[in-house]
């Protein structure tokens, strides 16, 4: 599973799948196994805020230092994306 970064954000790993890149740029963020299962899943918009889809096992105050760190660092995130095949896209729902 590619990673946004090689170090936990909240003790949390922030990921996306290969299966996944077809969708709208998102993070998946585990602290165990990188998989989609009981792990959360953020939406990222243009702007580099979120919405989640998947909670996961985080709590309140994880949920909001995720959302704030990929708001601070979404561009780079974004670039890590695309050059893995993900689409060009963010989220607009």
């Amino acid at each position: 599973m590619p990673k946004y970064f090689r170090d936990k954000i909240a003790d949390h790993y922030l990921y996306f799948t290969s299966e996944c890149i077809i969708e709208a740029m998102h993070v998946h963020a585990s602290d165990k196994k990188l998989t989609e299962a009981n792990s959360a899943k953020f939406y990222v918009k243009g702007d580099g805020s979120t919405v989640m889809k998947k909670r996961g096992d985080l709590t309140d105050a994880e949920i909001h230092k995720i959302q704030k760190f990929i708001k601070e660092n979404y561009i780079e995130m974004y670039k890590n994306w695309v050059s893995f095949g993900g689409t060009e896209e963010f989220y607009r729902g």
